[in-house]
């Protein structure tokens, strides 16, 4: 016999006792049914030993009749769960019997009912999730409380990694996954991403307008000035003294500034505005081989393995990321512990706009409720074998003898009222077939 049990196969629970209110129910009734069967008997043994003649020929009409409703249903309830008496009747004990067929019927009616792609995505249209979502968003009183209820797991969450062994857990992980990251690799292809299209020559094209104007300020022009006029007087001193006798050395290195300022702008400009400027197509080049490189040559990637992990090992970037991660932590503690916590009122607010913005684009909740239709359908394709065959192979799995047991707790008292009516149905017709058997002679 199988040891398994409702929703949860290899688990016995223990037996039902007699303090079961639902057992003791049970009870009382299949008593009062076997009154009225024992009194059906009884009244016919009478009626039959009266003679069966007047009034005694009613009750033994009655009781006979009853007496045969009574013992017909009590075989039809008890053949439903055993084989009545123990004997082996064909087409007794039908539920641990046809156990396997009811499973596999339970799952496919939940199968075609309950999982139907169809029927939830039309309960889920009717729905409409972004509008709900959106009025739910809405409440204050609801986000108030979603926001202290989040407040309170991150703080416990936070609370968590003052453990000493989850914080060497947590590096020890950090640092498996960043060893077998191949950085090379990544590198190469988040490059790859920023150059299709052209989209690096765009980025080259802003860097060189901003860096035209930087130099394009008398701030950086002054600055350059001084370099220079500085460097000439530790370089050449005496040409200096020399030159100061007939001109300003100052002024002159304000004009050379001036004009390499002017020069590096027009050569700027030209790369801006020729597409296949030499210095552009420089760029273009460098960028594809250093790519390539990154994703092929054995060196390079050897190299990028090696900075990182000496970033991995070296003690001064892990005492700066543990003081870094200890900042950030108590700052984030010492918020979520404030009642008046800056990041739950943030929270609530950004979920108080989603909602706004929510109840007035009608372009976005159409777009939401797109995408949850598409997702609630690949996942009902996804439940509707996965849930099948679970329902089924669960009620396979299921003890008979505690299947029988909890299905005769929950349903059994409204079967003994079968019986009784049984009993007294039958006795009605036993009398008006009487009556009918007089009324013909």
């Amino acid at each position: 016999m199988k040891t398994g049990w409702v929703g949860h196969p290899g688990y016995a629970p223990p037996m039902q006792t007699l303090t079961d209110p639902r057992r003791q129910s049970l009870r009382r009734m299949q008593w009062f049914a076997i009154a009225l069967l024992l009194a059906s008997l009884g009244g016919l043994l009478l009626g039959h030993a009266m003679g069966g003649q007047g009034g005694w020929g009613w009750l033994r009409a009655f009781c006979e009749a009853s007496a045969v409703g009574a013992l017909a249903d009590w075989f039809a309830v008890v053949a439903l769960f055993r084989h009545p008496l123990g004997i082996p009747l064909p087409h007794t004990a039908i539920i641990p019997q046809s156990k396997e067929r009811i499973a596999d019927s339970l799952a496919d009616f939940v199968r075609d009912h309950f999982l139907d792609p169809a029927t939830l995505l039309a309960k889920l249209a009717v729905l409409d999730p972004a509008q709900r979502l959106g009025e739910w968003l809405r409440d204050p009183a609801r986000m108030a409380l979603w926001a202290q209820q989040a407040q309170g797991v991150a703080l416990g969450l936070l609370n968590v990694f003052d453990d000493a062994r989850m914080q060497r857990a947590t590096l020890e992980l950090v640092v498996a996954q960043a060893r077998r990251w191949d950085a090379a690799a990544t590198a190469g292809e988040v490059l790859g991403l920023l150059t299709q299209d052209g989209r690096h020559n765009e980025l080259l094209d802003a860097g060189l307008v901003k860096l035209g104007e930087y130099l394009a300020q008398d701030e950086v022009k002054a600055a350059v000035s001084e370099l220079l006029h500085k460097h000439v007087r530790k370089e050449w001193p005496k040409v200096v003294g020399l030159v100061d006798a007939v001109a300003s050395t100052s002024k002159m290195a304000d004009s050379m500034a001036e004009k390499l300022s002017a020069s590096a702008l027009d050569e700027l400009r030209e790369v801006l505005a020729q597409p296949a400027h030499p210095a552009r197509l420089r760029y273009q080049a460098w960028l594809a081989d250093y790519i390539t490189r990154l994703r092929d040559d054995p060196a390079l990637r050897q190299a990028c393995d090696g900075l990182k992990e000496r970033a991995l090992t070296d003690p001064a970037v892990r005492q700066f990321v543990a003081s870094l991660w200890t900042d950030i932590k108590q700052l984030l503690q010492a918020d979520l512990a404030d009642p008046q916590s800056a990041i739950a009122r943030n929270l609530q607010a950004a979920l108080g706009a989603v909602g706004e913005r929510l109840a007035s684009d009608t372009h976005l909740r159409e777009a939401i409720n797109e995408h949850v239709m598409a997702a609630a359908g690949q996942l009902a394709l996804g439940l509707r074998t996965g849930v099948t065959t679970h329902i089924s192979q669960t009620i396979k799995g299921w003890d008979d003898r505690q299947l029988v047991q909890e299905l005769e707790l929950s349903v059994g008292r409204d079967l003994q009222f079968v019986r009784i009516s049984g009993t007294l149905v039958g006795g009605l017709a036993g009398v008006a077939l009487h009556a009918l058997v007089l009324w013909l002679a």
